[in-house]
């Protein structure tokens, strides 16, 4: 396990344990805020169960296995979620917003096939968010203009965190750069999709990299999306460039999600026509549900952005192999 690992050399934290907690505290009760009013959310509650038969679970990339049990006074298998796409814009629907209004909630997952390193735990905390919009919305404009709110967000919530402790120097880069995954490709042909990642975002130090989970011209996909919630022509990933680690750090999966059309054309790619008949899926393809745009913020990945943290473990509590939590002890990266 870890041989996965980075150590940035010379690594010491800039805060103690306990600045950590309070530290971590602040930036929660900030960064939701401000994203609240950017994007117009109330915040709801949300579940960290589901049942099979719904469809509402995340897929992921299809392949990973969901944690899940029987019930002992209800039919069925229940899962834990893996991440609330579904759940969301359901849930807009249920609650009766209209365009323009939006949710947002803290979600918990689990996500047992993960494997373990810097910036990647089994268990997963975002805030995940949704907003009803119109159909003339579903647009790249549109698109980047929620990314550029939302990283304006992030921005403030950076200058506040470091004038409570000005020992910390994370740079936050508010102007966004867009580049599709084809453009990035044909940028770095001969790049795996990390090392794409890696080279634009240490050069522009935010990124947003727009069209993902459709097959570029190279017959590899920039990386794995399911097929029916983002819609893969309008959708991306916000990256910033991680000083520590050195490398690029996902912050968000997010996009415009799909509408009938576009739900059924990815399913028959992805050979999964078999979900249409969930409720969800007949919510979309019947227009039932509203038209919605979307995404997930990883917490503990902001947190430890923003803290100048080493390994995700440094702000959040989790599980970890043994030779991890070693190797990590010897070069002062200490695990919650």
């Amino acid at each position: 396990m870890a041989k996965r690992l980075v150590f940035p050399e010379g690594y010491k934290s800039s805060l103690t344990q306990k600045e950590t907690q309070r530290a971590i505290k602040t930036i929660k009760d900030t960064f939701q805020v401000k994203l609240a009013e950017a994007l117009n959310l109330d915040r709801v509650t949300a579940p960290l169960i589901v049942t099979k038969a719904s469809g509402i679970n995340d897929d992921l990339n299809g392949i990973e296995r969901k944690v899940h049990f029987t019930m002992k006074e209800i039919d069925g298998t229940a899962e834990v979620v893996q991440s609330l796409a579904k759940w969301k814009r359901r849930a807009l629907y249920r609650y009766g917003y209209n365009v323009g209004e939006g949710i947002y909630t803290d979600m918990n997952a689990v996500r047992r096939d993960d494997d373990c390193d810097n910036t990647h735990s089994l268990f997963v905390d975002q805030w995940d968010w949704e907003k009803v919009i119109t159909r003339e919305q579903r647009t790249v404009e549109f698109l980047q203009e929620t990314v550029r709110a939302i990283v304006k967000a992030l921005f403030e919530t950076n200058e506040i965190i470091k004038e409570k402790y000005p020992v910390l120097n994370t740079v936050v880069n508010k102007d966004v750069f867009f580049i599709t995954s084809q453009e990035l490709e044909d940028m770095y042909p001969d790049k795996s999709g990390k090392e794409r990642e890696n080279l634009i975002t240490k050069e522009h130090g935010t990124v947003f990299i727009m069209g993902i989970g459709a097959r570029l011209k190279s017959g590899h996909r920039h990386d794995g999306r399911a097929p029916d919630y983002d819609d893969w022509s309008l959708n991306g990933d916000i990256l910033v460039w991680d000083k520590e680690l050195d490398a690029a750090l996902e912050i968000s999966s997010m996009g415009i999600r799909v509408d009938a059309d576009s739900l059924k054309a990815q399913l028959e790619i992805a050979n999964a026509t078999d979900r249409m008949g969930f409720p969800y899926h007949q919510g979309v393809l019947s227009g039932e549900y509203p038209l919605t745009i979307g995404g997930g913020l990883g917490q503990s990945r902001i947190c430890m952005f923003l803290l100048g943290k080493a390994h995700i473990g440094e702000v959040q509590v989790s599980i970890w192999p043994d030779d991890m939590r070693e190797k990590c002890a010897e070069h002062n990266i200490i695990l919650l």
